[in-house]
Formats: structure tokens, sequence, C-alpha cells
């Protein structure tokens, strides 16, 4: 005789409120219970899967989470009512703190006032190519009041300039923020495939282009020179110095501890990266990726600036005394608190300018650092490594244009050899020449 205890867990009798499991005539298995709805309802949801146990498990979590007190969306809710859901409840478990934020303020800004009535079962690809088309032609200044916003009596500078005297400054989108914020849209409705409230992913069947890469403007090699020339002496001249003999990134360069330099081996680990959240403020955070965690060579010249900045810093110590909060970072304020990544910027700002060097952005040292390598003939491989990129596709993909200029190099070469006449001697190669090196094209 078999007795409940015999029975499998998953053939048991499901107590009330537990929902029910069955299998459907097309093999599939079919669960069904009630969750909590927004408004304060109860909705019956049902969920699929391919063995007994899938669907009784997706089942299991959607009531784990309506208990919860979070209400599950249905695809017979709006778009604005979804994004809200998957916004605190799922990406947060997911993106880093600062792709969170900006996520949120994508949604905030562009995809529920644009699409946020939208019921999430009626969305289709038509409505979101339409947002788009028309997000490309409308003014941000105008379409979020930021010109009517302007308080000319707190900053006399910031007086009303545009659409809210009648003038339109055409302030539009990027193509590069037009791709982003679709991006957004397209992996919130991913999860909602995931979570079975729609069939498919809508947001995938709209295609957006290709945006160009962002130009930046890397340093010359004289332009470099000069650079560190002028950061000679000067307070965070050992931190200007990495950035561009290494290209390590501003927040790598803050999060630096003492304890990750050997400066007897002359290498660096790189485990952290600081930043300004929303929630902790100034903090420490995980490397941008997996591969961001990396292990570099430190030249010469910077670990003998190292050596200086300690000694400045443990008379920075001492001076502070009490007051000194040590966190044993490399590059702190003479207080000894982290630096703020926008304190820095404006750190390289002045530095620039008192050089007379054109402006530049902070990040475009590690650009110069990766352009100047390029020109140098280092193999992509190495560079990638140092850089700390996911993929060496990146890499190729952010310095084609340089790659492109080597090309010409050695075609040029090239032509200069082929176009020379047969009985010049000189077009020989007696086996004592160097070989041509260059970058080497994925």
């Amino acid at each position: 005789m078999t007795t409940p205890r015999d029975t499998p867990a998953s053939r048991r009798v499901r107590a009330n409120g537990d929902g029910t499991v069955y299998q459907r005539k097309d093999g599939r298995w079919e669960a069904a219970g009630y969750v909590l709805a927004p408004g304060d309802t109860r909705k019956r949801v049902r969920v699929y899967g391919i063995t007994r146990k899938e669907a009784l498990a997706k089942l299991t979590e959607k009531i784990a989470t309506s208990n919860r007190g979070v209400p599950v969306p249905t695809a017979q809710g709006s778009l604005a009512a979804y994004l809200t859901y998957w916004l605190e409840n799922v990406a947060v478990h997911q993106l880093r703190e600062t792709t969170h934020t900006r996520y949120t303020a994508c949604v905030a800004h562009y995809l529920i006032p644009g699409l946020g009535k939208k019921k999430l079962a009626k969305l289709a690809a038509k409505d979101v190519r339409t947002w788009l088309n028309g997000l490309r032609t409308i003014c941000q200044c105008c379409a979020r009041g930021i010109d009517a916003r302007r308080r000319p009596d707190a900053q006399p500078d910031r007086r009303p300039r545009c659409c809210a005297i009648g003038r339109c400054c055409r302030k539009y989108l990027s193509p590069l923020t037009l791709s982003y914020i679709h991006s957004v849209l397209k992996s919130a409705l991913e999860h909602a495939v995931r979570e079975e409230e729609i069939p498919r992913n809508v947001a995938r069947n709209v295609r957006t282009g290709t945006p160009r890469p962002r130009r930046f403007d890397p340093l010359t090699a004289d332009e470099a020179r000069h650079f560190l020339t002028a950061a000679h002496g000067h307070r965070f001249q050992a931190l200007f110095e990495l950035a561009l003999r290494t290209g390590l990134r501003k927040g790598e360069l803050l999060g630096l501890h003492w304890e990750d330099l050997d400066l007897d081996a002359g290498t660096a680990s790189i485990r952290r990266t600081l930043q300004r959240t929303r929630t902790r403020g100034l903090t420490t955070l995980p490397t941008k990726t997996i591969s961001s965690e990396r292990r570099i060579a430190l030249p010469g010249s910077c670990v003998a600036s190292l050596r200086e900045h300690r000694d400045r810093q443990t008379q920075e110590k001492q001076q502070a005394g009490a007051e000194w909060v040590d966190n044993n970072l490399v590059f702190t304020r003479p207080d000894g608190h982290p630096i703020e990544p926008a304190t820095l910027s404006r750190y390289f700002n002045a530095l620039l300018r008192h050089s007379r060097l054109r402006t530049i952005r902070f990040h475009d040292l590690r650009h110069s650092t990766a352009t100047l390598l390029l020109e140098q003939g280092v193999e992509l491989v190495v560079i990638k490594e140092l850089l700390g990129h996911a993929h060496i596709g990146v890499t190729a993909t952010v310095y084609a244009h340089v790659r492109l200029r080597l090309q010409r190099d050695a075609i040029d070469l090239l032509s200069i050899t082929l176009d020379r006449p047969a009985h010049d001697k000189s077009t020989r190669n007696n086996g004592d020449d160097p070989t041509l090196c260059g970058a080497p094209v994925p």
C-alpha cells in the first residue's frame, strides 16, 4: 500500500493556495495559481514548462514574490507598471549600481513618457519604431522642460535661452543615446518573455542602425611628452603618469590600495574601482568586468613616482595627525579621504590649461595609451590585456582608425618598394634589414 510518504514530493496533493499543475495535450506542463496584482487585487496566472518540475518552480517563484507583497505585473497592465516592477525587483539584483541608476533615468525620462501608457500585451514593433523615430526629431530641452526650469535668481548665468523664450535650440538625442534607450527596452521586455508575460520581444524586431563610435582625441607622442613634463612636480604626478603609461581608468586609479602595488616587482593588481553612487555615495565597487580585474607591469618611471608619492603621503599623514582618515588608498586628499572623480577631472583640466595643451577628457589618456602602443607596433592582444577589455573585438573596434592608418603606412611602404626599377639594388634585402612590423588586423 502506498503511503503519502512514499509519494514523490512533486506528485503530492498541493495545499490550498499553492496552485495547480497538470500536463497539457501538447505535452507541456502548465501551472496556475493566484498572485498579488497591481491595485491590491489577486489574479490567476499561468506558467508553462517542458517538465512538471520546471512549471512548478516558475509558479512557486511567482507565489513567493507575491507573498512578499510585491505585485506581479500582468500582460494586461501598462508598460510603465512593468518597467517600474522590473527596475525595483529584477534589474536591481542583476546590474551594477551605476548601471541601474542610468537605466532608471532612461526609463523615467524616455520610456515611461513615450510608451508608458501602452498595455504590455498590446505593445507592437510598430509602436516602438514610431516612438524611436519621433525621439530623433524632438528637442529634449523642449520636451523635458529643461530650459523652463532654469532659475536666473539662483544662477544668473542660467537664464532661459531656448524653448522658454520661443527659440528652439534643437537639442536632439544622439544615435548612440537612441541605441542605448532601445537596448534598455529590449532588456526589460526580454525578462517579460522569460516570465511568459508576453510571447515575444517586439523591441528586437526594430532596427535602430549601428551608431558611429564616439570620437576621441588622443594625445600625439609630442603632446604626451609635453603632458608628462607639465605633470612633473604636481601633487598627482604619479597618478597622471600611471594614467598615460598604463591606460588605467579613472575609477581604477582612485580605487588603488597600497596593498595592490608591488613596487619591488614593478606590478599592480587592479581589483576595484572608486565611483560615486546614488545610494552609498563615494564607494569602492568591483571592476567593470571580470576581465578588468587584472595584473599589469609598471614602468620604471611610474615606480619611482609612486615611491616619491608614498613619501609625500607619509608627510601629509603626520601633518594631519588625528584628522587623517586611514583607508590605505594610494591617491587621497591631504586628509586621507578619497578623491572625488569630478575633483580629479578639475585638477586634470587645470593642468592642461597651465601647460597650454588642447582640451581633452581624462578618459582620453587611456585612448592615448592604446593609440601610441598601436603606432609602435604592439600586438592587439597585449593592448587588450593591458586595458582590461572583455574581448579583443572591443579593442579592435575602438581603435580601428589607428589600425587603418598603420595599414596605410604599410601599403605606402610596399608601393615604394614595388615602384622602384628592377635594377635598383637598394630594393634587395640581404637579410640584415628588419622585417616590417605592424599591428595585426583581426
